[in-house]
């Protein structure tokens, strides 16, 4: 299983929009958006992850597709640097 990175999310998508953006084209494993510990509010970003196999595909049909006036950013994400 692999993790995609979605950037430049609508603030107010929800998790089940990303299912329902993501489903059409791969399978979804599970996904979260990311919020802000004080304000509970999106952070405009948030992860998706698949099948090893399907990760090609979701960026080549999702990467700059437009959900809610928003052209979203689909990629490979990248593992999670320490900050010390």
């Amino acid at each position: 299983m692999k993790t995609l990175y979605v950037g430049n999310l609508p603030w107010a998508t929800t998790e089940d929009d990303l299912i329902k953006t993501f489903s059409p084209h791969v399978n979804v494993k599970s996904c979260r958006i990311i919020t802000d510990r004080e304000t509970g509010r999106s952070r405009g970003f948030g992860f998706v992850e698949v099948d090893d196999a399907d990760v090609q595909k979701a960026i080549s049909k999702l990467n700059g597709s437009v959900m809610a006036g928003r052209e979203i950013i689909v990629n490979e994400a990248k593992p999670r640097q320490n900050k010390f």
